[in-house]
């Protein structure tokens, strides 16, 4: 599992404009991070909560249906946020032009 968890951050950080990553477990706690942890920790239970509120609201919609990312972009920057089974991605990046 270690070794899947790097390879998602090398793949992520490599994008441009890329600031940070954070890989948190189905717990929201941060597993892997390349931002400060009072950051990480931030993001960490602000977009889990996010997470699961927008994942809640899709299933009522359509029962059928999945949350599959949540893309979010702010003056600062973009928050891209992919859960899965096992993890929850969040990319912080610098939004393009």
């Amino acid at each position: 599992m270690s070794a899947e968890i790097e390879e998602l951050l090398k793949r992520y950080q490599n994008y441009p404009n890329v600031v940070g990553v954070i890989i948190l477990d189905p717990f929201a706690i941060p597993i892997k991070t390349t931002l400060e942890y009072t950051l990480t920790v931030h993001y960490a239970a602000l977009i889990s909560t996010l997470t699961y509120k927008a994942a809640k609201m899709v299933s009522n919609l359509d029962a059928s249906n999945e949350l599959m990312n949540i893309r979010l972009r702010t003056k600062v920057h973009e928050v891209i946020v992919v859960p899965s089974e096992n993890y929850i991605i969040i990319v912080v990046q610098n939004p393009g032009t």
